[in-house]
């Protein structure tokens, strides 16, 4: 049976602005040996399915600079210290990235990014009946395009490669685990 490692010891290594690193040294249970592991601190994440009443996902453009590529993605972000939840960041973020708002905003799925090194959980929000109400409001690293795309054309877009990003794939993956949910 796997059982947790218990931490003898933790050291901040470096802040990094949108992340922390430190490292962790931590007591096997199997084999009784120390051994360190590093770690990296993030907020948490939040991903939007904003689904408009015409079965249209709203979808962002933006380039991306760790893959120096222009991806097609769902809007997203960090959960700010002042979000009263991740539904709240998920509303906010699609507003500032898309100008887009709906309604019955829930949390359909969460995943860890990378639990081997990474501290953080992504939620899913799906937002419903999504409209236009108002202009961007991009922080000033962002240079975002919003594409509105039909929802039947997801798999299509994951399986030609159109859309690359992980964590995209998982939110689009949990989206249609709901609809399925729903069909029953």
């Amino acid at each position: 049976m796997i059982k947790p490692w218990s931490t003898i010891s933790s050291c901040p290594l470096g802040d990094f602005r949108i992340f922390h690193i430190r490292s962790d040294l931590k007591l096997s249970p199997r084999t009784g040996q120390q051994h360190d592991f590093f770690v990296i601190e993030s907020v948490n994440w939040v991903n939007v399915i904003a689904v408009t009443a015409e079965s249209q996902l709203v979808m962002v453009e933006q380039y991306r600079h760790g893959s120096d590529t222009i991806e097609l993605e769902i809007p997203g972000g960090m959960i700010d210290a002042g979000d009263a939840s991740p539904v709240f960041a998920g509303m906010r973020e699609l507003r500032e990235e898309t100008g887009y708002e709906g309604e019955n905003g829930q949390i359909i799925g969460q995943i860890y990014p990378n639990p081997a090194i990474m501290s953080n959980t992504c939620f899913t929000l799906l937002v419903e009946n999504c409209q236009l109400k108002q202009a961007t409001h991009f922080d000033q690293s962002e240079d975002i395009i919003t594409r509105l795309l039909p929802v039947d054309s997801i798999p299509d877009l994951v399986a030609s490669g159109k859309i690359r990003h992980s964590l995209v794939a998982v939110a689009l993956y949990h989206f249609e685990l709901w609809r399925q949910r729903r069909s029953l």
